[in-house]
């Protein structure tokens, strides 16, 4: 599987509250793109996220990749030691890419850890301090800078990238890097010409990628190879090797790339950028991508979409019932679908799902045209249902069941969060229906095949 987003984010200590105690109101636009960023990596759902840092253990030769199950770290070097994080890392992530590099000879790994090492560091700590607020159920992997060229770094993102698909991984690619030091007389490093000189260029470089790319060719990143050394220490830059290695792991995708911030108040360059792979054919599920395809025209156009040419013959051909389920950061935001197909193929019945899904459940309001980068949906295409005498036939995991009594009918589909038993499945759905439990109903199985 694909990275399935990349952030650019700065690492300033002074934008935590606990640290900033009143100072972060300096840079407010910075912690509303960083809030937006979380909420964009929430909406992603990932496994694990790759972080890359500045401040993690950094060698002239060699990159370090954080080793071991878990890490700690909190920010008392910065007078907050109550903002504490316990971090687990994907071992089987680590272990690929250092397979990877192994097999290249190429200088990354995870030897070299000494005492101390093992604390988090504040470049990794402060990105996973906004995304821990919208989401805890991911692991992470902590990658270190070196001063070896450029082109090994976007090479070390090439690896990563072929190890996250390698696992399947769903996994978010996190560049963590402040950017010059030398904007301003006051800032920690003094002035430099050659300071907003690289701010400059390297917007440049991502405003650029913003405005080309088409659906048919991948973004190119690789402008942030053409940085000279000497003119990258003359600017005290902190991040460009973590966004060369960033660009690596997204090399080959087309990107939709967004620039949410750029804040220049401390003397610090602090910018956010967020990269996210397009939907373009052979990159989604075509179920899928044909029901965000269709809610999409209706939403923004009132438009009911005709079957688009890229829908493949199956669709064309098949005709079931289907289920459109729509989730916004996690939780249910719209779920209807039809049990027998109604229409001539399964894609007419995905359009005309989708639509209703995100427009005519009873139980939300209408899906805004705001949500639509937020959502994330899948579709459940139903076997034919299956008459049983007992709840011993149902399997809550393989099974969805129709409950049903006179004209009444309730359904719930298998493999659902928070479904653990027959019992529940089938009250949950005789409880949808209008079926009380002393009314003598009968049960239907079906399979589905689910479309993520």
């Amino acid at each position: 599987m694909p990275i399935l987003g990349a952030f650019v984010v700065p690492h300033p200590p002074l934008i935590i509250p606990d640290v900033g105690r009143g100072g972060e109101k300096q840079i407010e636009k910075t912690t509303r793109a960083y809030e937006k960023v979380a909420d964009e990596i929430a909406a992603l759902r990932p496994e694990v996220i790759i972080i890359s840092s500045p401040h993690s253990v950094m060698y002239s030769d060699y990159f370090h990749i954080s080793p071991g199950a878990s890490a700690e770290g909190d920010f008392s070097m910065f007078r907050a030691k109550n903002v504490r994080f316990e971090e687990t890392y994907d071992e089987p992530l680590v272990q690929e890419i250092c397979r990877l590099a192994d097999a290249d000879h190429f200088p990354a790994g995870t030897e070299g850890q000494r005492r101390g090492d093992q604390k988090l560091d504040h470049g990794t700590m402060i990105p996973l301090y906004f995304i821990r607020q919208k989401n805890t159920d991911f692991k992470i992997v902590r990658i270190g800078l070196s001063g070896l060229p450029l082109s090994d770094h976007f090479t070390l993102g090439q690896m990563i990238a072929k190890a996250v698909n390698a696992l399947g991984r769903r996994a978010v690619y996190v560049a963590s890097g402040d950017l010059s030091h030398k904007l301003q007389s006051y800032g920690p490093y003094g002035f430099a010409p050659e300071g907003p000189e690289y701010d400059s260029r390297l917007m440049e470089v991502f405003a650029s990628a913003a405005d080309a790319g088409s659906p048919s060719s991948p973004t190119d990143l690789k402008a942030l190879l053409d940085f000279d050394e000497h003119f990258l220490n003359e600017a005290a830059e902190c991040g460009h090797r973590s966004f060369v290695i960033m660009a690596g792991a997204l090399d080959g995708m087309d990107l939709d790339v967004k620039i949410l911030s750029h804040e220049d108040v401390t003397g610090v360059g602090y910018g956010i950028v967020t990269l996210l792979p397009k939907n373009v054919d052979g990159t989604q599920d075509p179920y899928v991508r044909l029901a965000r395809a269709s809610l999409e025209s209706w939403i923004l156009h009132r438009k009911k979409l005709s079957i688009p040419d890229w829908v493949p013959d199956e669709m064309r051909h098949q005709a079931a019932g289907a289920f459109v389920s729509i989730h916004e950061y996690g939780d249910l935001r719209g779920c209807i679908g039809t049990i027998l197909a109604t229409t001539d193929c399964v894609a007419e019945e995905i359009i005309q799902n989708a639509i209703s899904a995100s427009t005519r459940d009873p139980r939300f309001y209408p899906i805004r045209a705001s949500e639509l980068p937020h959502l994330d949906i899948s579709v459940d295409v139903l076997g034919a249902p299956e008459r049983i005498d007992s709840p011993d036939q149902l399997d809550v995991k393989r099974y969805g069941v129709i409950v049903s009594y006179g004209r009444k009918r309730g359904l719930l589909l298998p493999d659902l969060s928070g479904v653990d038993t027959v019992e529940d499945q089938i009250d949950i759905a005789r409880q949808k229906g209008g079926i009380r439990s002393t009314d003598p109903y009968t049960l239907e199985r079906f399979e589905v095949i689910r479309h993520h």
